[in-house]
């Protein structure tokens, strides 16, 4: 999209509307959220049918600029509209009352912990039911209709119940400009007999959609802006780290403005890459505490003062709660907030306004940066194997990196692929995804749905484990039908690896699949699609020739064979970490 239509990097809606006459069926409360969608930039939509959103789908269907694209499962439809989101800065999709809602639910909290802005549409029961005493299915067989919105109401930031025409306008435009001012999910109930029936508020277009721009409290930004400036000109060898919610303050392109003044080596959080570019010259790697890149852990941990740009703190960015950090020497920009060490915490200081502010304020210091210079040793011996040796995942990786560029992008599921991935060197313009706060395991096969969907001018590889894949592998069969061409290396190492290093069992062992068979069966002839096994790096190097040259506009799916003990030293580190921090005895009373 260009950036002339852009509103604070979300879709402009439509500024030149084509009048329609009221009582026509474009006049339909259907059709108004149909282009409501096509304004703030959806293009697709992700749905699973059901006898309550029937009608609103035909409706969807009819709006031309609208594509509908039904999944097999609603968990997997509300892990595509994440992905979409990620891709193009708001989602959607469409589920059926309770048995859809709630099947959906957790892809909707999980979007909720990333700040996407995804709309969640469920066609709810006849208007005239509401307060009848009436029991009607897809309920708990109680007269109460409204389970599913309690529900919804602790992981979406705006509810709408649409159970009549004249407020109906307002409601969905309320829910739809909350979802993206807040970046968080909405959840919007319409009544099943609805979708189809002219009204005249929805002609289009009485009320132009408009999203007002966030703007900073003045003096607050200057208090923040001086105080900050103060904070970090006195130190020796400040550092910057950058956070997974620069999405979130839409403070990317800030960042480096600031990074460039200040001479600063950049550091980001896990949860962040993907939003900073590691090939700016200043970008020393991961900081995440005892798994960091190497030396980068070191000169972070090390500085007088840091500054976090949009942070997470939980047990797992923080390993177990064991970070060598300390508030005193920080400085910790937030959204909507800056807190200043032990001292000032001003808010309504909106991030990008901050971080451009203060990029002049700042002496230029590159004494981090050159201690880390001094510090670093490049990779040193390079890996080598022997004849027919089994295939090891860091030579896997070593493959994977080599095919990064800017037309790509990597989806990391939850498991060791966080740690393995976390390792790549991003090219320029590389897009990177993974789930860290909710940490959904199967989340990557549906986010790697939406997220191909939204960017076509990018080809997904998506690593995932065998025990992610089991949760959610049926939209392989989605992925096929809308043409998608992906490359999947589906990592079959026996089970659920991430939990073995955390606490081991034998409820951690899965049964085995045959996966390129079962991805061949869901294939069927229909469309374009193709498998191969790995058992060694020849074998991987020839099917990666394969994917990337005569199989390029295919989906290409990968088994990689590995020993199911053959894991990161970050994921080693990490899982005793982790542990230790889950284990720990309760408090004395």
């Amino acid at each position: 999209m260009e950036a002339q239509n852009q509103i604070g990097g979300l879709p402009r809606p439509s500024t030149s509307p084509v009048p329609v006459p009221s009582g026509s069926s474009n006049s339909t409360l259907g059709r108004h959220l149909a282009r409501r969608l096509v304004q703030i930039g959806v293009r697709d939509v992700f749905s699973v049918p059901g006898d309550f959103n029937l009608t609103l789908l035909d409706h969807l269907i009819a709006e031309p600029e609208l594509n509908l694209i039904g999944c097999c499962n609603e968990l997997n439809a509300g892990y595509a509209a994440d992905g979409y989101a990620r891709a193009r800065g708001v989602g959607a999709c469409v589920v059926t009352f309770t048995v859809g809602g709630l099947s959906i639910i957790n892809a909707i909290a999980g979007a909720y912990s990333e700040n996407l802005p995804v709309i969640c549409i469920v066609g709810g029961p006849n208007s005239n039911d509401y307060g009848t005493n009436r029991i009607l299915h897809h309920t708990i067989g109680l007269p109460d209709f409204n389970q599913e919105l309690r529900c919804f109401q602790t992981v979406t930031c705006a509810q709408a119940m649409v159970n009549n025409l004249d407020d109906a306008h307002e409601l969905i435009d309320t829910a739809i400009s909350t979802a993206l001012k807040e970046c968080k999910p909405v959840y919007i109930s319409i009544g099943c007999n609805l979708p189809a029936i002219p009204h005249p508020t929805f002609a289009r277009e009485p009320v132009p959609f408009y999203l007002a721009a966030s703007v900073s409290n003045k003096m607050g930004l200057e208090a923040a802006v001086e105080a900050t400036a103060d904070f970090l000109n006195k130190a020796v060898k400040p550092v910057i780290v950058g956070g997974p919610k620069l999405r979130f303050g839409k403070a990317q392109d800030a960042f480096v403005e600031l990074a460039n003044a200040c001479g600063y080596p950049i550091a980001i959080m896990p949860s962040a890459k993907g939003l900073v570019p590691e090939q700016h010259p200043q970008f020393i790697g991961t900081y995440w505490g005892a798994v960091s890149t190497s030396f980068c852990g070191e000169i972070v941990e090390s500085a007088d003062a840091y500054m976090f740009v949009g942070p997470i703190f939980n047990d797992y960015s923080s390993v177990g709660y064991s970070l060598l950090i300390k508030k005193e020497k920080s400085v910790i920009v937030q959204r909507n907030r800056v807190t200043i060490g032990n001292g000032s915490s001003l808010g309504w200081v909106f991030m990008a306004d901050f971080l451009k502010a203060l990029a002049p304020k700042l002496k230029k210091n590159t004494t981090a940066l050159e201690n880390y210079k001094r510090i670093y040793v490049p990779s040193g011996i390079a890996l080598k194997r022997e004849e027919d040796e089994p295939l090891r995942v860091n030579i896997l990786f070593k493959h994977i990196q080599n095919m990064l560029g800017g037309d790509t992008a990597v989806i990391a599921e939850t498991g060791d692929s966080w740690f393995n991935c976390q390792k790549l060197r991003l090219p320029e313009n590389c897009g990177y995804e993974f789930q860290m706060q909710y940490g959904s395991i199967g989340w990557s096969v549906g986010a790697t749905l939406g997220y191909a969907q939204a960017a076509k001018d990018k080809r997904v590889i998506a690593c995932i484990g065998d025990g992610s894949f089991q949760v959610t592998a049926q939209d392989i069969s989605t992925m096929i039908r809308s043409g998608q061409r992906s490359i999947i290396f589906l990592i079959n190492n026996g089970g659920y690896t991430i939990e073995v290093e955390i606490h081991d069992g034998p409820y951690n062992v899965i049964k085995n699949w045959d996966y390129t068979k079962l991805v061949d069966a869901i294939h069927n002839g229909e469309g374009k699609c193709w498998t191969t096994k790995v058992r060694t790096e020849d074998e991987l190097t020839e099917a990666i020739a394969t994917a990337t040259g005569k199989q390029k506009d295919s989906l290409c799916f990968i088994e990689v064979f590995a020993h199911k003990d053959d894991t990161s030293k970050e994921l080693l580190e990490w899982g005793s970490r982790v542990s230790a921090a889950n284990s720990r005895p309760p408090n004395p009373q």
